[in-house]
C-alpha cells in the first residue's frame, strides 16, 4: 500500500486524516531520511552565493547568469509548491497558500527581484518542514498509543502454541505472554499473578500486580515470567482497540474555534487576492507618479502577507498539542472540541463510588467483646467463608495466625445474615434485625455507626462488631482542593449509596452539596436542573457504567477508569485512564492552557499580518517583511503551540 504523507493542509474538519503509524516517518525531524531537507539546503546555498556574488558586484554574475542562477536556486523548494497549487487549482480550489506564494514569486522574478522570490519561497519551505516536524512532536504522546498496539498472539491450538494474528483469536482461547511482550486482547489471568507496565494506556509508570482470575488489558506489557490468559474479548472490541479508534478519530471532531477560523480564511484570501490586483491596477487611477513595477511589487507583498497558513496551521497545531499533553497524563478527550468545552465548566458533580471512593470493600474497625480479635475473627470468618458478597471477600482479606475454624449447618436468613455452628456454638452474623430477631442485645454505640456493619453473636451474647467500609482514593481530599484553587466553586456528590454514607465522605472531603440513595434517573435528573440555569456548565464524573445516562447529558462527561469500562468509552467526552480524580484537575488545566495558546496565535497572526499589509500597500514594507509576517509569524506561533509539551500540570 503506497504510504499517505500527511502535511498540514490534511488537518482540516472533513479530512478524515487518520493518525496511523505509517504517517509519522515520512518527515519527522529527527529521520534519518535527509532527502526530505536537501531541496532547502540547495536553495539556501544557492541564495547566499548569489547575495555574496551580487554585494561584491562581481562582472560575470550579471544578465542571464544571474536569472538562471536564481532560477535553479528556485527550482528545488518552488517547483513542489507550484505543482500543489495548479493541482488545487484544477481541483477547483483556487485561492490556496500554494496558489498565493506561486503568484508572488514568480511575480517577483518577472519583476526582477530574483533573491527576494527565492528566499520568500525558501523560507516557506523551511516554514513547512518546521511545521511537519512540530505536528510530529504534537502527535507523539497520542501515537505512543499505536505502538502498545500488539502484532501478534501465541494461542494454544492443537496440543501446542502458535503465533497468530491477534485478529484471528476467538473469545475463551488460551494465550501465552512471555516477558517483555504486549498483551494481545483483553482477558483474564490464568497465572498465579502478574506484574504488568500499564503506562501506555493509563499514564502511570509504577507496574501494576494482578492475582490470577482478575481482568488484563491489551497493550500491557508482561514484566515477570511468562504467564497465561484466557481471551474475554475480540480484539476488535478489546479496551485498547476502542481507544485507539476513539484518538484516531479525535481530530475529526473540531473546535468552534477551528472551524471558524477554517470559514474565514476560505473568504479572507480572496478578498485579499482581489484587493491586491486592485493596487495594482486601480492605483493608476488615484496616484499621479504612478509606476506599474512599483505597485506591482507592493501587490506581491499584499500575497504573500496574505497567506493564511499562520492561522490555518497554528490553530489546528495548537489543539494537537493539548491532546497530546493530556494523552501524555492519561487522560483522552474525544476531540478538540471537548478541550474548548471544559474551558467553560463552572459546576462539577461526581458519583462516589469508583470516583472518590476505591469501589472495594475494607475492614474499617474491629471491636471484640469478650474475645481476643484473632479469635473474634475466626468465628466470623468460618461463617463467611463461603459467601460471595463483597463484604464477605472484604471480612475473608483479615489475616490471623493459627489453625482456621470450620463452619457447620450454615443457612442464611433472608435480608438478615447468616446462622450457623463453629466449634459447636451458635454463631449469628449479620444485621440488627438478625440479633433482634434472637433476643440478642445490642449496644447503642453500633447505632451511631454510618458505615456498613456486621454484628456477630455466640450463643445468643452479643459478641462484638466488624466495621466495613469503601475506602477514599489517595489524591480525593487534594482533588477537591485544587479545584477550588482552578476555579470550580459549585461541587455536587451524587451517590447510590445510601445517604448517612455518602454525607460522611462529603463532609470528609469538605463537599457541601451532596446526596445519597439516589438511582441513575435520579442523578440524571440533578443534573437536568442544574442544567436549567442558562449560567452553570456542568461536568459529570462517574465510572461510565450506571452513570452512562447523567454522562450523556452533561455537558462534559468525564468517565474514571475507562479501560474497564466499555460504556465509558462509549458515552463519556473524557475517559480518565487511571482512577486518579485528581486527572481532572489536570484535564481543566490542559484545556485552559489550549485555548490560551490557541487564542495567542490568533491574536499575533492577525495583527503582525495587519500591521504589515498596511505598510506594504503604503510602500513602508518589502518582501523581507512580508516572509516575516507569514512564515515568521507561523514559526512562532507553532513553538507557542509546541510550549504545550514541554509544560507541568501538577
Amino acid at each position: 500500500m503506497k504510504k499517505k504523507k500527511v502535511n498540514l493542509r490534511d488537518l482540516t474538519p472533513d479530512s478524515g486524516v487518520q493518525l496511523n503509524h505509517e504517517d509519522g516517518h515520512n518527515h519527522s525531524i529527527s529521520s534519518n531520511n535527509l532527502k526530505i531537507y536537501f531541496p532547502a539546503i540547495i536553495s539556501f546555498s544557492m541564495l547566499i552565493i548569489g547575495i555574496v556574488l551580487d554585494y561584491f558586484n562581481v562582472s560575470f554574475f550579471k544578465d542571464w547568469l544571474r536569472i538562471v542562477w536564481y532560477g535553479i536556486a528556485y527550482l528545488p523548494v518552488g517547483l513542489p509548491v507550484v505543482k500543489e497549487g495548479w493541482g488545487s487549482i484544477k481541483k477547483g480550489d483556487v485561492f490556496t497558500e500554494f496558489f498565493l506564494m506561486s503568484i508572488a514569486t514568480i511575480g517577483a522574478f518577472i519583476i526582477g527581484e530574483y533573491p527576494e522570490g527565492v528566499a520568500v519561497m525558501l523560507f516557506y519551505a523551511v516554514g513547512e518542514l518546521f511545521q511537519n516536524a512540530a505536528v510530529n512532536i504534537a502527535k507523539g504522546n497520542i501515537k505512543a498509543l499505536l505502538d502498545v498496539r500488539p502484532n501478534e498472539a501465541i494461542v494454544y491450538r492443537n496440543n501446542d502454541y502458535m503465533p497468530v494474528s491477534p485478529e484471528t483469536v476467538e473469545i475463551g482461547e488460551k494465550v501465552q505472554v512471555r516477558v517483555g511482550e504486549k498483551i494481545p486482547l483483553d482477558g483474564i489471568l490464568l497465572s498465579e499473578k502478574g506484574s504488568f507496565n500499564t503506562a501506555a494506556l493509563t499514564g502511570e509508570s509504577k507496574p501494576d500486580t494482578i492475582a490470577k482470575g482478575e481482568k488484563v488489558f491489551a497493550g500491557s506489557i508482561n514484566l515477570d515470567g511468562v504467564i497465561e490468559i484466557e481471551t474475554t474479548k475480540e480484539f476488535k472490541d478489546s479496551s485498547i482497540a476502542r481507544i485507539l479508534d476513539m484518538v484516531q478519530n479525535a481530530t475529526a471532531r473540531k473546535s468552534k474555534t477551528e472551524l471558524f477560523i477554517r470559514k474565514f480564511a476560505r473568504i479572507y484570501t480572496p478578498i485579499v487576492v482581489f484587493l491586491a490586483i486592485g493596487v495594482t491596477f486601480l492605483s493608476y487611477f488615484f496616484v499621479d507618479d504612478y509606476v506599474f513595477r512599483d505597485w506591482l511589487y507592493r501587490a506581491l507583498i499584499f500575497l504573500v502577507i496574505s497567506c493564511p497558513c499562520a492561522l490555518v496551521i497554528s490553530i489546528p497545531l495548537g489543539y494537537f498539542g493539548g491532546l497530546g499533553a493530556a494523552s501524555k497524563n492519561g487522560i483522552l478527550f474525544k476531540g478538540a472540541s471537548f478541550l474548548d468545552a471544559m474551558t467553560t465548566i463552572n459546576t462539577l458533580v461526581m458519583d462516589k463510588t469508583g470516583t472518590v471512593t476505591k469501589g472495594v470493600f475494607k475492614i474499617k474497625d474491629i471491636k471484640a467483646i469478650g474475645l481476643k480479635e484473632s479469635e473474634f475473627m475466626k468465628y466470623l470468618m468460618a461463617m463467611e467463608e463461603q459467601s460471595t458478597h463483597p463484604i464477605a471477600k472484604a471480612i475473608m482479606e483479615y489475616k490471623e495466625n493459627g489453625e482456621d475454624f470450620e463452619a457447620q449447618e450454615v443457612s442464611e436468613i433472608a435480608g438478615k445474615g447468616l446462622k450457623g455452628t463453629v466449634n459447636g456454638k451458635t454463631v449469628l452474623v449479620g444485621n440488627k434485625a438478625l440479633m433482634i430477631a434472637n433476643n440478642v442485645d445490642v449496644p447503642t454505640e453500633t447505632e451511631s455507626i454510618v458505615e456498613s456493619i456486621v454484628l456477630v453473636a455466640i450463643e445468643n451474647k452479643f459478641a462484638g462488631y466488624v466495621v466495613i467500609a469503601d475506602e477514599l482514593k489517595e489524591d480525593a481530599k487534594e482533588t477537591i482542593k485544587a479545584l477550588h484553587k482552578v476555579g470550580i466553586k459549585n461541587i455536587m456528590m451524587l451517590s447510590g449509596d445510601k445517604d448517612s454514607i455518602t454525607q460522611q465522605i462529603a463532609k470528609e472531603l469538605n463537599i457541601e452539596n451532596a446526596k445519597g440513595g439516589l438511582l441513575p434517573e435520579d442523578k440524571l435528573n440533578e443534573v437536568e436542573s442544574l442544567k436549567k440555569n442558562p449560567k452553570n456548565k456542568v461536568a459529570f464524573i462517574g465510572d461510565g457504567i450506571n452513570d452512562a445516562p447523567v454522562l450523556a447529558a452533561s455537558n462534559v462527561g468525564i468517565a474514571m477508569g475507562g479501560l474497564g469500562s466499555d460504556v465509558a468509552i462509549e458515552t463519556a467526552d473524557v475517559i480518565i485512564q487511571t482512577d486518579q480524580p485528581s486527572k481532572v484537575v489536570r484535564a481543566i488545566k490542559i484545556s485552559r492552557s489550549t485555548r490560551k495558546i490557541v487564542w495567542q496565535n490568533i491574536i499575533l497572526a492577525f495583527g503582525v499580518k495587519v500591521i504589515v499589509l498596511i505598510l506594504g500597500a503604503g510602500g513602508l514594507a518589502t518582501m523581507w517583511e512580508a516572509v516575516f509576517a507569514d512564515v515568521g509569524v507561523a514559526l512562532l506561533a507553532i513553538l507557542n503551540a509546541v510550549r504545550l509539551q514541554r509544560m507541568s500540570w501538577n
